[in-house]
């Protein structure tokens, strides 16, 4: 089996992520994919991340009917700092059976040389990228190993959505309904 691996912070996930997670599993070559919750990106700083488990709720909350797509917890379990080519070794010493391949926005293309052993996921891995405005042409574009796609683009992110949140302004539509549920009902996001 092939299982694409769109990994996020998911803080909180929303349509964006959902609509990406289902154009590449009935889209591609892909069997599945697996939305991987990072409890921290090595990138990125800490800032208003909540809870991993509240984040790995809200991603099962959201993919509970979905055909193709799953929730993973395996970053919860390796060790912190999580780093992609650390969870690609894992996930394959794991799961012999299955090939893994990568899902990216072409922003994280652009910024892949950063990545630890990036050269080693290019090598083993292939890795499909889904457009991102104003990050049209990352120098790998290019490589054997990376497939641009044609996943419908939306300008929406969690952080528009926390913010929404904070000043008490409607998300439906953004989030799932069960997601919003979840949120409303933890008061999650509210200044």
């Amino acid at each position: 089996m092939k299982i694409g691996l769109l990994f996020g912070s998911f803080n909180p996930i929303h349509i964006g992520h959902l609509i990406i997670a289902n154009y590449l599993a009935n889209h591609t070559n892909l069997d599945k994919v697996w939305l991987v919750v990072s409890p921290q990106n090595p990138l990125k700083k800490y800032g208003d991340l909540i809870s991993t488990y509240d984040r790995l709720e809200m991603a099962r909350l959201a993919t509970d009917n979905a055909e193709n797509i799953e929730v993973s917890d395996v970053e919860l379990k390796l060790p912190q700092p999580s780093y992609t080519i650390d969870t690609l070794t894992h996930l394959k010493e794991k799961y012999p059976q299955h090939e893994f391949a990568l899902i990216m926005g072409s922003d994280n293309l652009i910024s892949l040389p950063k990545w630890k052993n990036y050269k080693l996921i290019l090598r083993d891995h292939q890795i499909y990228v889904y457009p991102r405005p104003g990050y049209e042409n990352a120098e790998l574009a290019s490589h054997p190993s990376v497939t641009i796609t044609m996943t419908p683009q939306m300008e929406l992110s969690a952080t528009f959505i926390r913010k929404s949140i904070a000043e008490k302004k409607n998300v439906q539509f953004f989030v799932p309904d069960a997601v919003l549920k979840f949120i409303e009902s933890k008061s999650l996001y509210r200044r």
